[in-house]
């Protein structure tokens, strides 16, 4: 049931643009008590499924080297440790004065302060924004809230059994008491004995043991090792009394630096994917409809305030942090709900008495309320906010160009630098383009002049002496952006030469119908080039493997330019690639190559005389 429901809804969600989390969560709602009730024990699953958290937490601690800590160390404690500090206080004292008892609301405020993981970070690699302000901003927050778990689980019993009437005198009877009790000096000894173990069983057991199996060759036993290890190590610093997230996320640092990092994280991230899928599942299964029902206006100012002071906080630490309007927005928006963490320490404070169950229920009403606005807080952001901001051309007014040359050269990222050097190298001066701040302020540092603009608008390319140049060279990103430069170029300016950067084969059908006859795919030729290297590497004589990779150059240049005319007849299409797949082999056949299997005998020839 539970495998069926998330098939049948969670692609459905993502193809709607809502999400994956929001899917599980339906899928929750749909089989669960509330809905067909074709599952009902709901708190078994929970408790299986957490294990997902805690393989999360060994995931992100083999990410957490000290190298990318230390490059985002001014993001980390002024975005993340401000935040994080400032919305607990904040909502602590904002639920202490509605009733609440001050130890009970600063778990709450701890726990309300977390925002989503799995929610944040899967929107961000879907948006591919994580090496924008937003992307490494989010990043550095939820990187401080994982970390932050810890030493938040290890304060509830504490903040549980301590309270506000206790006095200084009981406080230093029981210090005393401690004192005269081994068993109580004792454990915190045990705790760093435990800790020092690990980190000679990382360094001198567990590394040469995951060596030994990675040389086997058998990936199966690979990925049971990877997850034995997770499993041991969350039951180990749970033998002490302390969270098993805890032991994996220590176990995750250790092996941080290890150089089967990469693999264990490929190993284990399908089971940490489906069992954190589960984890969301049971979130929609454990929400208590009978609460929106008897106490809807309670849970609506619940999930209004802790959503609305996380937004303002936000937003606020992003401004001081001089984040463009629309990152501020997105970056507010994108961690406004509580977290998956937010269950974890409610759970944990509430088994450990730190308040009563009714109010358990209702905050977990309320963070799965509020990790279900998230994905509709962010349609509401693309379709009404972003288009009005325009975030990605409007951040500064274009430069004034002052440098105008025959060549005119509209995008500087990766593939533009590589044209421009090897024109530059020539002696050809030009004029370049780009719409990323970041990116020209870094390359100025290097004394290459690039200005801004937006080369889409018609005004820049005037400014830009378009109408006077021989050649623009588009090598800006994205499909739908290269073909509205071109269009542009081709109506206002229909003399210039263009040359443009293709994305793929039916991409570079539509510049030619736009008439640019200069272009590149850009993985053609290096494709090309990797595999004339692989059948050399195959025992192809060199010279040989590059006159055939030529070969195939040209027939599929050929084709590309035949196939141009039946473009529109997919049956036309399909029939003229398959001729010219079979010439190409009959030609390539034809051809005297030697045995691939056997290797090329590289060895001097022997002396003739």
């Amino acid at each position: 049931m539970l495998l069926a429901a998330s098939v049948a809804l969670v692609p459905l969600f993502k193809a709607l643009g809502l999400g994956t989390v929001l899917g599980y969560l339906a899928a929750g709602v749909l089989i669960g008590p509330y809905g067909l009730r074709l599952v009902s024990d709901t708190e078994t699953l929970r408790h299986a499924s957490e294990f997902g958290i805690v393989m999360m937490l060994f995931l992100i601690g083999l990410e957490l080297q000290p190298s990318e800590i230390w490059r985002m160390r001014h993001k980390v404690i002024g975005l993340g440790v401000t935040q994080l500090v400032l919305t607990a206080v904040l909502l602590a004292v904002i639920i202490h004065f509605a009733g609440i008892h001050w130890n009970a609301a600063i778990v709450i405020g701890l726990a309300l302060a977390m925002s989503s993981t799995a929610i944040a970070m899967q929107t961000v690699e879907q948006r591919d924004i994580t090496k924008t302000d937003t992307g490494r901003a989010g990043l550095a927050i939820l990187l401080v809230q994982d970390v932050a778990v810890i030493p938040i689980l290890a304060a509830i019993p504490i903040l549980a059994t301590s309270g506000i009437n206790a006095s200084v005198g009981v406080d230093l009877t029981d210090a005393v008491d401690a004192l005269d009790n081994p068993t109580d000096w004792l454990t915190p000894l045990t705790l760093i004995g435990v800790f020092i173990a690990a980190i000679i069983a990382g360094r001198y057991l567990v590394r040469p043991l995951l060596g030994y199996v990675a040389r086997t060759g058998v990936r199966e036993a690979f990925t049971a090792l990877g997850l034995a290890l997770v499993i041991g190590a969350a039951l180990l610093t749970q033998y002490v009394g302390l969270s098993p997230a805890l032991g994996a996320f220590i176990g995750g640092v250790l092996l941080a630096d290890s150089e089967y990092r990469h693999e264990l994280e490929s190993n284990l991230e399908p089971f940490k994917g489906l069992l954190l899928g589960l984890f969301f599942i049971s979130v929609g299964m454990s929400i208590a409809f009978s609460i929106m029902f008897t106490e809807p206006l309670r849970l609506l100012a619940l999930v209004a305030g802790f959503v609305g002071v996380k937004f303002l906080v936000l937003f606020a630490l992003a401004t001081v942090f001089r984040m463009h309007l629309a990152d501020r927005l997105l970056l507010a928006i994108l961690l406004s709900q509580a977290g998956e963490f937010a269950f974890v320490i409610l759970q944990f404070a509430q088994t450990s008495n730190a308040f009563e169950h009714v109010e358990y229920d209702l905050l977990s009403v309320a963070i799965a309320t509020s990790m279900a606005l998230t994905p509709l807080l962010l349609l509401a952001f693309d379709r009404l906010v972003a288009p009005q901001l325009d975030a990605r051309h409007d951040k500064r007014k274009s430069d004034y160009i002052d440098d105008q040359q025959k060549i005119v050269v509209l995008g500087y990222g990766r593939f533009g630098q590589i044209v421009t050097r090897l024109l530059r190298a020539q002696g050809f001066e030009m004029t370049l383009i780009d719409d990323d701040p970041a990116q020209i302020d870094l390359v100025r540092k290097f004394g290459v002049k690039v200005f801004y603009g937006d080369a889409s608008r018609l005004d820049l390319l005037h400014a830009a002496g378009v109408k006077d140049a021989e050649l623009v060279v588009i090598t800006v990103g994205g499909r739908d952006r290269i073909l509205t430069i071109a269009r542009n170029i081709r109506r206002s300016f229909p003399h210039v030469t263009i040359a443009a950067r293709a994305i793929d084969r039916g991409h570079a059908h539509e510049l030619m119908e736009l008439g640019v006859e200069v272009f590149e795919r850009e993985t053609f030729l290096s494709a090309v080039s990797l595999g004339a290297k692989v059948l050399a590497r195959l025992g192809y004589e060199p010279e040989k493997a590059l006159e055939l990779a030529k070969a195939f150059e040209e027939h599929d240049n050929k084709l590309l330019h035949d196939s141009f005319a039946v473009r529109n007849d997919e049956d036309a299409y399909v029939g003229l690639v398959r001729q010219s797949m079979g010439l190409l082999n009959a030609a390539m056949a034809a051809d005297t190559l030697p045995d691939p299997q056997r290797p090329v005998d590289k060895s001097p020839p022997a002396d003739s005389d």
